[in-house]
């Protein structure tokens, strides 16, 4: 099955919907899948004294100028949308508060998934608002404390809900070292997953398999998520990693998305069927052996 990549544009934009729309056609142009932005409303994101603490950044003094001023408008987003759809390119997004999720569903109800960030994958309230929308939903596992915590919640409320998911193994690092991948995860997640579904009696056909939301640097690594099995493959993408803000240096610049998905495409190629019909092309077989 044909791994789907996925440019993370995020918060890399930093508020100006030109720079998401470059970002976009980037993505489009190396051959990704989707682009996906990340949404939250401040007064519902995060509490009133976050907002106040103190944080210099290039919008002001505070955390509430910094998360203001690196949003996108709705109005930014309808022009972010239609650029997508000019472009031919699908886009999603990660909401960060319920606000934002019920915005979004409103405005696009019709998006190609709904995507939990892992630091809402714990709040049940959260999961059970994205299944009783309806779309498949992809949810990333980095904040579990556990496989079994992980596939109880997650699978639980989607099940419940009939709602078609998909988990996505992260490690929630910005940049992650190499060694706390821990790509296996994604075996045992699936595994997990799978088993849970049989021992419930769910449909298993509301769980599509596994994936990977990087946040290292480089490119070598995600492609051996995709040669692990991973459906879905999910980079944060930027015009520069030495740009202002936490994910630009776990980012890909356009070099590096075009590899990504050259390799992945190579792979998925290479991987090709577990039992393929011989074609004619092959070297025929020796058919008569003499010792010299």
């Amino acid at each position: 099955m044909k791994t789907e990549i996925c440019g993370e544009i995020g918060i890399n934009h930093s508020g100006k919907v030109e720079i998401a729309c470059r970002l976009a056609t980037m993505a489009q142009e190396a051959g990704c899948d989707h682009v996906k932005l990340q949404l939250r409303n401040a007064e519902f994101a995060y509490s009133s004294e976050e907002l106040a603490a103190s944080c210099v950044s290039p919008w002001g003094t505070t955390v509430e100028a910094k998360v203001v001023g690196r949003e996108l408008s709705w109005q930014d987003v309808d022009f972010f949308n239609a650029h997508c759809r000019e472009i031919g390119i699908g886009w999603f997004a990660s909401c960060f508060d319920l606000q934002s999720l019920r915005d979004l569903h409103a405005r696009y109800p019709t998006r190609p998934y709904n995507k939990v960030p892992s630091v809402l994958a714990t709040r049940r309230e959260y999961l059970e608002a994205v299944a009783f929308q309806g779309l498949p939903a992809l949810i990333s596992t980095g904040h579990f404390a556990s496989i079994a915590e992980a596939v109880d919640l997650v699978c639980g409320v989607s099940s419940r809900f009939n709602c078609i998911f998909g988990l996505l193994h992260t490690t929630a690092l910005y940049p992650a070292p190499v060694n706390r991948l821990n790509l296996r995860r994604m075996a045992a997640l699936d595994r997990a997953a799978r088993a849970y579904m049989a021992e419930e009696g769910r449909d298993a056909s509301l769980y599509l398999g596994v994936g990977y939301s990087g946040h290292e640097t480089g490119v070598s690594t995600s492609v051996v998520a995709a040669a692990l099995g991973a459906r879905w493959v999910e980079r944060h993408v930027t015009l520069d990693r030495a740009s202002y803000g936490a994910d630009q240096a776990a980012s890909l610049e356009p070099e590096g998305v075009r590899r990504l998905v050259r390799d992945i495409r190579a792979v998925g190629d290479a991987l090709g069927e577990s039992d393929p019909a011989l074609v004619g092309d092959e070297k025929y077989p020796v058919r008569y052996f003499r010792e010299e």
